[in-house]
C-alpha cells in the first residue's frame, strides 16, 4: 500500500496529541475549549462532532434538491414505465451499497481520512490523489453552477406568477440575484458542521416543494380528460442517447460525491454512524424522490417540463410557496456540495489555530468564497443550459468515483480476505462502471453540442 499523501498538512488531529489538552487537564474548561478551538492540524474545519442523524440530514439536503423536479422528464421521460422504475430503484440500491463500502474505508490505516482524495492517496499514491481531487472538484463545481441556475429559475417562476405577462428581469438577472444571496449565506456558515441546523431546515423545505408538486400533479392527473403520451420521443438514436443520459442523471440523483467529507464530521464509531445516516437517506429521503418522479410522469406523460413546477396547473399560491421553498433549499444544498472547496480554501489561506470567526478567518471567507461564487454565477448566466454539463460531469465523476473506484479501493484494502467469488463480484462492478462511464460521457457530450447550437449565451430559458 502506498504511503500516505500529506499534501495539505500534518495528519493527526490537534486534539489527539500526547500532551494533555485543556479539556483533559481542566474538565471545567473542556466545553469552552471544544467550542473555541475545534480544529485539527490537517483541516481548518471541524472533525468528529456531529451525530449520525445530523449527517443524514446533510445527505438528504444534498440529494433532495429541487433537481428532483426534473426527474419525471429527465429520467422517466427518457426510460418509460418499464425501464424507469427498474433503473431508479436499482440505482438507489446500488448507490446505498457502494456508499456503505466507501464508509467502511474511512479509517483505513488507523486514521480518519477527512477528504476523498486523502483516502485515494493513501491507498494508491500521489497520482491517484491528484486525479481523485480533479474528478471530485469538477463534479462539485458543475453541481454548484447548476444549483445556481436552478435557484434562478425558481426566482423567475415566482416573479412570473405576479407579473402581467411582461418580464423586466430575464433568467441571467435572476441568476445574478441568486449569486448575491449565496455569497451572503457563504459568509454566515463557515463549515459543514455549522450547516447542520440549516440541513434540518432544508429537510422541511424539500418536503414543502416535493409534496406540493406531488399533490397538484396527482390532482391534475385525475382531472385530465386527455390521454397522456408515455411514448419515448425521437428516433432510435435519440432514444438510445436519452436513455444513456438518464442513467447519468440517476447516478447524480443518488450520490453526493463527498461522503468521506461528510463522514469526517460524524462522531465515533464512524462506520456504524455513516451507515445509519445512509439508511436515513435511502429510506426517508429516497421515498419522496421516487414518488414525485413517478407521479409527475403519470400526470403529464412525456410532455412534463424539466422543471416540473412549470407543468402544474395551480393554485398559484401553492406553486409560489413551492418555488420559494425550492429557492431557499437550493441555497442550502449548494453549500453542502461546496463545503470541500471551502475547506480547501480555508485550510490553505486561514491561519492555523485561528477560530473560524476570527477577523482573519472572516476576511479569508469573504475574499475566497465571493470570488468562487462570483465566477460560478457568471458561468451559470453565460451558459444557462448547464444541466447538460451536469450529465457529462456526472458521467465522468459519479460512475468512476462512486462506483468503480470504491470497489477497487475495497479490493485493494480488504481483497486478501475475499474468496474468488467475492473478488469476481467486485471486479464485475468495476467493469460495469467503466462501460457506463464511456457510454454516459458520449451522451453528455452530445447534449452539450446540441444545446450549444440551439441556444446563445446569456439565454433566457
Amino acid at each position: 500500500m502506498a504511503s500516505n499523501v500529506q499534501a495539505d498538512a500534518a495528519t493527526e488531529p490537534a486534539l489527539a496529541t500526547t500532551e494533555p489538552t485543556p479539556a483533559q487537564s481542566d474538565p471545567e474548561a473542556g466545553q469552552h475549549y471544544a467550542e473555541m478551538v475545534p480544529l485539527s492540524t490537517e483541516t481548518f474545519h471541524r472533525v468528529g462532532e456531529d451525530t449520525w442523524y445530523e449527517v443524514g440530514f446533510h445527505i438528504i439536503a444534498a440529494l433532495n434538491t429541487a433537481f428532483i423536479l426534473g426527474y419525471p422528464a429527465l429520467i422517466m421521460g427518457f426510460l418509460g414505465w418499464i425501464a424507469g422504475p427498474i433503473c431508479m430503484i436499482g440505482g438507489a440500491a446500488i448507490s446505498f451499497y457502494n456508499n456503505c463500502l466507501l464508509g467502511a474505508l474511512h479509517e483505513t490505516g488507523g486514521k480518519r481520512h477527512v477528504r476523498y482524495r486523502d483516502l485515494a492517496g493513501y491507498i494508491y499514491g500521489p497520482v491517484m490523489y491528484k486525479l481523485t481531487w480533479l474528478s471530485q472538484y469538477s463534479c462539485l463545481v458543475v453541481a454548484n453552477i447548476g444549483t445556481i441556475i436552478l435557484a434562478g429559475q425558481s426566482l423567475k417562476a415566482i416573479a412570473r406568477a405576479f407579473s402581467d405577462g411582461s418580464e423586466l428581469v430575464k433568467l441571467p438577472g435572476w441568476i445574478a440575484v441568486t449569486g448575491a444571496v449565496v455569497c451572503i449565506f457563504a459568509l454566515l456558515v463557515p463549515t459543514l458542521h455549522a450547516l447542520r441546523f440549516f440541513s434540518t431546515i432544508s429537510l422541511v423545505l424539500s418536503s414543502i416543494y416535493t409534496y406540493i408538486a406531488i399533490a397538484i400533479a396527482f390532482n391534475d392527473g385525475l382531472k385530465s380528460a386527455e390521454d397522456r403520451d408515455y411514448s419515448l420521443k425521437g428516433g432510435a438514436t435519440d432514444r438510445t442517447f436519452n436513455a444513456i443520459g438518464a442513467l447519468a442523471t440517476i447516478a447524480f440523483a443518488f450520490n453526493t460525491g463527498i461522503l468521506p467529507e461528510m463522514q469526517a464530521t460524524v462522531k465515533q464509531p464512524t462506520t456504524r454512524n455513516i451507515r445509519k445516516a445512509l439508511g436515513l437517506q435511502f429510506t426517508v429521503g429516497t421515498f419522496p424522490i421516487l414518488l414525485l418522479t413517478f407521479v409527475g410522469y403519470w400526470a403529464y406523460g412525456n410532455a412534463v417540463s424539466p422543471y416540473m413546477l412549470n407543468s402544474v396547473s395551480g393554485p398559484k399560491s401553492a406553486v409560489t410557496v413551492a418555488n420559494v421553498a425550492a429557492f431557499l433549499q437550493a441555497i442550502i444544498s449548494l453549500h453542502i456540495y461546496a463545503s470541500p472547496i471551502y475547506e480547501f480554501m480555508d485550510t490553505h489561506f486561514a491561519r492555523k489555530g485561528d477560530h473560524e470567526w476570527s477577523s482573519h478567518s472572516v476576511l479569508v471567507r469573504l475574499f475566497t468564497r465571493t470570488t468562487y461564487i462570483g465566477i460560478s454565477t457568471f458561468l451559470g448566466a453565460l451558459l444557462p443550459f448547464f444541466g447538460d454539463f451536469i450529465a457529462l460531469v456526472g458521467a465522468l465523476a459519479a460512475f468512476p468515483l462512486e462506483w468503480g473506484l470504491i470497489h477497487h479501493m475495497y479490493l485493494k484494502v480488504k481483497g486478501k480476505e475475499f474468496g474468488k467469488r467475492r473478488q469476481a463480484w467486485h471486479w464485475s462492478m468495476i467493469v460495469v462502471a467503466i462501460l457506463l462511464t464511456f457510454a454516459t460521457s458520449i451522451a453528455g457530450l452530445r447534449y452539450i453540442i446540441s444545446d450549444s447550437i440551439r441556444y446563445h449565451e446569456f439565454a433566457d430559458l
